[in-house]
Formats: C-alpha cells, structure tokens, sequence
C-alpha cells in the first residue's frame, strides 16, 4: 500500500447517503484523490469502509480514526482480514484514543490512562489470527508519547487538526521511513468574513476537547487563542480562499516532510457532499 499526494478526509462518505457516498467516491477516485479518510464516531465502522471499498478500484480507504474505545482489538482485525480478503491491501486502520469528555459521557471514568489503552489495542491486533500487520495500520498522534509509540508499532501517524509547523515536529521525531499523513481542513470562499462564519463554530467544538487545546499549547498558541478562536489560530488550523490559498498550505505540510495530505473540506452545510469545491481542488492539483 502506497500513500502519496492528496487524500479527502470526509464525515459524508461515512454518514450521508450511502448510494451518494459510493458514487461520490468513485468520482473522487476518478478526479485524482489517493485516499478516502472516515471518521468514526459510532455506528457500523466497517460497513461503511467495505461500501467505499467496493465503491472504488485503487484508492486507499482509511479511517481517520477508529475509535479504539469502540471495537474490540479481535472484531477490528477481524473486519480487517474480511476486508482485505474482499478488496485487497487497500484498507488503512488509523487508530485513535478520541477523547475523556466524550468517552466519559455515557461511562465516567472509562477513559484513563490512553497511552496505555492504545498500547492495548495494538497488543490485541498483533495477537489476533490474523493480526492487522503493523504496517496497514498509523495512530492518531499529536504529543510525542503517542507519536514514539507510533514510530515503534505502526506506520507511521495520522495527525488531526493540525499546522504545517506540526507535521514537521512530528517527521523530526519520526526520521525517515514512517509515514506523517496530516488532515489538513480547508474552505473555499471568497473572503476571511465568509470563512469565519463557516469555520468559527466548528472549530471552536474541537478546542473544547482537551487532547486538542493541549496540542496546540505545546506548539506556541495561548490560552486566549484557544478561549477565543483568534484570527491567528483560526487561520493556522484552517486554509480558507482560493485554490491556490488551499494549494499552498497543502504544499507547506509537504515541504514539512508529509507523505500525504488528507483534504477536509468544510461548507456552509455540513450534511451536503461538497462535490463541487472536490472538483475544483482536483483541478487545482491537476
């Protein structure tokens, strides 16, 4: 499995139609993209990764990430094998912790120790027969603890909500060899006045979540920026503008040392496929 170029990162290839969401993602196949990156916030995981499997002839379809809380390390290589028997070595497993607030929702005190859990997991999946191979799967790392951990037992990392500034902390820890694949969110539009008013809310949803805030203390921003959804963090997490605008930030987490970029692309209208602004970006990259 190759991972190179630029990837879409899409919550409606999971959750909007799936008869939309096939067809969308042969189309995105077609125009270009090598990766389809889901996310899983619950429900059936793997039926939606075979649909988009089927769906298409070579793309990668990845999860960005499996909620490790969620699927038990057996049924997961499980789902895995079936998968790749089906489609061949196409399926990525990105692997996440998620998050205390939203894991401790429904079970409080469920969520400790994540390092450790994550630690488990893979533990599980190497053990499983047969085991999910170290190289198909990448964990969503943002501190240096989860990022060592990647460097040892995965492929590399899918980071989330990230700079360019991050992805080349996280190649400098990693070296060579380990793949750094970060979701870069991007809007198309006409001005900073649109752009905020699609992105402000959105993104102040995940700078509640401490695993973010905390990341992005560490790379400099402040309290104040993560409270208040400064212009300056908004405009470091989100690419907005033109093509071109996009096409340079995409072009900066290269130049950083990622192997791949997983576009997200945000909308006025977070159920409606953003077919058009993915055509427009194909053509960018063309």
């Amino acid at each position: 499995m190759e991972l190179s170029g630029v990837g879409i990162w899409s919550q409606q290839l999971r959750y909007g139609d799936p008869g939309e969401a096939a067809e969308a993602a042969a189309e995105l196949e077609e125009l270009g993209f090598s990766a389809l990156w889901v996310p899983d916030v619950g429900g059936p995981l793997f039926d939606a990764v075979g649909r988009l499997l089927a769906a298409t002839r070579s793309a990668v379809v990845a999860t960005g990430i499996l909620n490790l809380w969620m699927h038990a390390p057996a049924d997961a290589a499980a789902s895995y094998a079936s998968l790749t028997d089906a489609h061949g070595a196409r399926f990525l497993m990105g692997i996440g912790v998620s998050h205390a607030p939203l894991i401790d929702a429904d079970e409080p005190g469920r969520y400790r120790r994540p390092l450790a859990a994550m630690a488990g997991f893979l533990d599980g999946l190497d053990s499983a027969d047969p085991p999910v191979p170290a190289t198909e799967r990448v964990l969503a790392a943002l501190g240096p603890k989860m990022t060592a951990l990647a460097a040892e037992r995965a492929r590399g990392v899918h980071p989330y909500l990230v700079t360019p500034e991050h992805t080349r902390s996280a190649r400098e820890a990693l070296g060579e060899g380990p793949l750094v694949l970060p979701e870069q969110t991007v809007i198309l539009c006409s001005g900073a006045e649109e752009a905020r008013a699609i992105g402000v809310d959105w993104l102040r949803g995940y700078l509640g979540l401490p695993n973010y805030a905390n990341n992005l203390l560490r790379q400099g921003f402040t309290p104040e920026d993560v409270a208040s959804v400064s212009d300056r963090l908004f405009d470091a997490l989100i690419a907005w503008g033109d093509e071109e605008a996009i096409m340079r930030r995409v072009d900066e987490h290269r130049a950083a040392g990622a192997d791949h970029v997983c576009v997200q692309v945000l909308t006025a209208d977070s159920r409606t496929f953003p077919r058009e602004q993915w055509r427009r970006l194909a053509a960018a990259l063309r």
